[in-house]
C-alpha cells in the first residue's frame, strides 16, 4: 500500500465530509498505515512517542483513532482488540474479517449480503443486530499452499 496516496485520499475524504485531517490524525494515520494486519492502540501511542520523543499521551491517540474510525478509515475490531485499515474508505460498510491463524494475515470481506440473512432471521424472532465487523478465523491462501 503507498501510505502517501492513501493519506491523500484520505485527507480529500475527510474534507468532502467537512471534517479536517490534523497533523497529528495524519501522522497516527501513517503509523497505522507502517503495520500490517491489526494494530493496537499501544503501539501506536508507543510509535508515537519515539517520532515525538515521549510527548504523546494515551487520550490523544484514543481521540485521533476514533476520529479515523468515524470516517471510516479505520475499523476497530473488538475481537482483535485493535484497528484495520479499511481498503475501501469510501463506502459505508459492515465487513468480515478473515483472519489467518498461521501467519496473521488479515482479508477483509464487504459483509452486508452476509449479515441480511443473519438479520433477517433475528427480526423474525424480534431481535435487531447492531452494526458490526465479524471475525472469521481460518487458514489463508498461502499458509494451505
Amino acid at each position: 500500500m503507498d501510505v502517501q496516496s492513501f493519506v491523500a485520499e484520505a485527507e480529500r475524504h475527510c474534507l468532502s465530509r467537512g471534517c479536517k485531517m490534523t497533523a497529528l490524525r495524519r501522522q497516527v494515520l501513517e503509523l497505522v498505515l507502517r503495520h500490517d494486519g491489526v494494530v493496537k492502540a499501544y503501539q501506536v501511542l508507543a510509535d508515537l512517542q519515539q517520532e515525538r520523543g515521549g510527548s504523546a499521551a494515551p487520550p490523544t491517540v484514543y481521540r485521533a483513532l476514533d476520529f479515523l474510525v468515524e470516517q471510516g478509515l479505520l475499523h476497530r475490531v473488538e475481537a482483535l482488540n485493535g484497528y484495520i485499515v479499511c481498503d475501501h474508505f469510501g463506502c459505508a460498510h459492515e465487513s468480515l474479517f478473515l483472519v489467518c491463524g498461521r501467519c496473521g494475515a488479515i482479508c477483509e470481506l464487504d459483509a452486508a449480503s452476509s449479515l441480511s440473512s443473519l438479520s433477517a432471521a433475528t427480526a423474525a424472532v424480534g431481535f435487531v443486530l447492531q452494526a458490526q465487523n465479524l471475525v472469521l478465523a481460518g487458514t489463508c491462501q498461502r499458509c494451505l499452499s
